[in-house]
């Protein structure tokens, strides 16, 4: 099979590197693609969002199957594009990719089926925005409805800090992303990530995670697009995960099916694990990043043949295997990140790194200049690796960044540790 990969994120070199194991692939072609993405495939310089470039890259290419990694160009219609010019495509339409294009959608359709998560008030205005929070009070959680890039989202502790978040969002600093706002009632508990693998009826368990977003050590600082992941996770149990299954993401499974717009793709629910069960935080319509860099490197299954299998309608009856093993994925960033930061500083000893036993560095945001490997974006790396359990997997994915030589990097350094905590106590 020709493959056409959209993305040039760590995500995408994870969906990369497990693709290109598949022995049904002959060729895969990346859009735009990453150095790293460029050592499993052919580069093409076609941007995300044109949507006319992808067909006509897909058309020209012969290609197969087209597998979408980030939100956007599905949010934007990709999957509809492809599919009127005859080309199957894993992911959405436009219209189910809506569960992460709008949050005033998603929280709409949760409350009419029942679907477990924080109150909410839809809010078109400032006016309107500055009243719910009065409602709910503080702590508070204030989300842009649209995509913002993992930035529109602020836990307000205070009522200052929320009515200033809710200024934020309608002062059009985040574009379309704030003609609208979601405010929340805070949800206590601890942050989970569960993915499952749809085809329009059937939605299967794909891994899960917990992902760190604050940018430094003990959950300090700033929200991120996320410095750190590992899967699996020991704070989402089998019974919990089947629970977050059957009450949530079955069901918006369920009400697109019924609405039309079948959800065909990776549904990634986060999870507040409270004390009265899971419920949505949030959902994405692709995998996480960096939550890929570390469920792929687990999978024992031919992803290839399982993403075919999602867009043709035949995942019942199929259960996607894992290995047993941890994996946990330390983000390098660039210093600065998520604020302002520097682009082309050189990074060397990646190659060392990537031959510890289990390691695979997946690039982010990297670029070729004149045969230097350097950064081009704010998360630059993430460093995956695998261990029999989290402390192990936590000490060989630092031992790898250890080897890593770019001063202008940073990443945290406690990564799963909760988890680590918990397999050393054990």
């Amino acid at each position: 099979m020709i493959v056409l990969l959209l993305g040039s994120g760590g995500r995408e070199h994870a969906l990369a590197a497990t693709l290109a194991k598949s022995p049904k692939l002959t060729r895969l072609i990346a859009a735009p693609g990453n150095p790293g993405i460029a050592q499993h495939a052919e580069l093409r310089d076609v941007p995300v969002d044109d949507l006319d470039g992808i067909v006509r890259l897909a058309t020209t290419e012969k290609v197969d199957l087209v597998v979408v990694g980030p939100e956007a160009p599905l949010v934007a219609g990709v999957v509809d594009r492809l599919a009127e010019a005859g080309i199957k495509a894993f992911g959405p339409s436009a219209a189910a990719a809506r569960l992460e294009g709008s949050k005033a959608f998603t929280k709409e359709l949760c409350a009419r089926h029942d679907i477990p998560t924080a109150g909410f008030r839809r809010c078109r205005s400032g006016a309107e925005g500055h009243a719910a929070v009065e409602v709910f009070g503080a702590p508070v959680v204030i989300k842009a409805d649209g995509l913002a890039a993992g930035k529109g989202v602020t836990v307000a502790m205070t009522l200052e800090e929320a009515h200033a978040a809710v200024d934020d969002v309608f002062s059009g600093g985040f574009g379309e992303a704030g003609a609208e706002a979601v405010v929340e009632e805070f949800m206590a508990g601890e942050e989970a990530s569960l993915f499952a693998l749809c085809d329009g009826t059937t939605a299967l368990v794909f891994g899960d995670a917990q992902d760190h977003k604050r940018a430094y050590d003990g959950d300090e600082g700033p929200n991120t697009g996320g410095m750190g992941a590992y899967s699996p996770t020991p704070a989402l149990s089998h019974a919990l995960a089947e629970d977050a299954m059957a009450r949530i993401v079955r069901p918006t499974v369920a009400a697109l099916q019924a609405d039309g717009t079948p959800f065909v793709g990776f549904l990634y629910a986060g999870l507040m694990l409270t004390s009265d069960g899971p419920k949505l935080v949030e959902y994405n319509v692709r995998f996480g990043d960096p939550e890929a860099q570390v469920v792929l490197p687990r999978l024992k299954d031919d992803l290839l043949e399982l993403l075919l299998a999602a867009v043709e309608g035949r995942l019942a009856g199929l259960t996607p295997s894992f290995k047993p093993d941890t994996a946990l994925a330390v983000v390098m960033a660039a210093k600065g990140y998520p604020g302002d930061y520097a682009k082309g500083s050189e990074i060397r000893g990646i190659e060392a790194a990537g031959k510890r036993p289990g390691v695979t560095v997946f690039h982010a945001g990297t670029a070729l200049k004149d045969g230097k490997l350097v950064s081009a974006g704010g998360r630059v790396l993430a460093v995956s690796a695998l261990g029999a359990d989290a402390a192990e997997a936590q000490m060989n994915a630092y031992d790898a960044v250890d080897l890593i030589d770019w001063p202008d990097g940073f990443c945290r350094r406690d990564i799963g540790w909760r988890a680590a905590a918990q397999a050393e106590e054990g």
